[in-house]
């Protein structure tokens, strides 16, 4: 996937990285990192420009993350607690569970949209339950878009600045995303656990 992914990248320039990064926030497993790195490294060969890179991509997550947040809006609170309705009892969710969900988003959603642009595979779901609340459409849009830059900023700089080394930083990023992984499997645990004994 790489080398397909190298190749749009060389032949297709700010158009190619706008379009693979729009498709990463769409379809999680389509590496960012290897995107990003690999951009910041073909400024170093090529006419392509850091800050042109990094707006490319911004532009390209932005877009990908309105898709979601669309989707989100489709979905909608009030269908998910017909879902709830219907099959929550094999869930063990009730109506009331999705309403403190959606209150908790409603209160932390802008915050819980800019941090989770820092967290692999989350960093493009987090934009569903943000239109599913109807999250302020220029508020997410905002804090959307600092999250992604910074992102961006930190990921093709760093591919600039180790040049043909650029792949040890997606080696570092592999681990990054599997500490993270970890961390997130421990929470839902936990979270299971308390939730099953407070039910108790």
């Amino acid at each position: 996937m790489e080398d397909w992914l190298m190749g749009i990248i060389n032949n297709y320039g700010y158009m190619g990285i706008l379009v693979l990064i729009a498709l990463e926030n769409i379809f999680p497993p389509v590496p960012s990192e290897v995107i990003l790195t690999f951009g910041g490294f073909v400024t170093t060969t090529s006419n392509l420009s850091i800050f042109g890179v990094v707006m490319a991509s911004t532009a390209g997550s932005v877009l990908g993350a309105v898709v979601l947040y669309g989707i989100g809006l489709l979905l909608s609170v009030e269908r998910l607690e017909r879902i709830i309705e219907k099959w929550g009892h094999i869930l063990r969710l009730t109506k009331q569970d999705v309403r403190k969900a959606d209150k908790w988003f409603d209160r932390y959603g802008p915050w819980t949209v800019f941090f989770c642009r820092f967290v692999p595979l989350i960093r493009s779901l987090i934009s569903i339950p943000a239109g599913m609340s109807k999250m302020n459409v220029a508020v997410f849009f905002v804090f959307t878009t600092l999250g992604t830059l910074i992102w961006n900023v930190v990921l093709v700089y760093l591919g600039a600045s180790v040049g043909e080394s650029w792949e040890e930083i997606v080696g570092y990023m592999d681990v990054y995303s599997k500490f993270i992984y970890t961390i997130l499997a421990v929470l839902i645990v936990v979270l299971v656990v308390m939730y099953i004994k407070k039910r108790r």
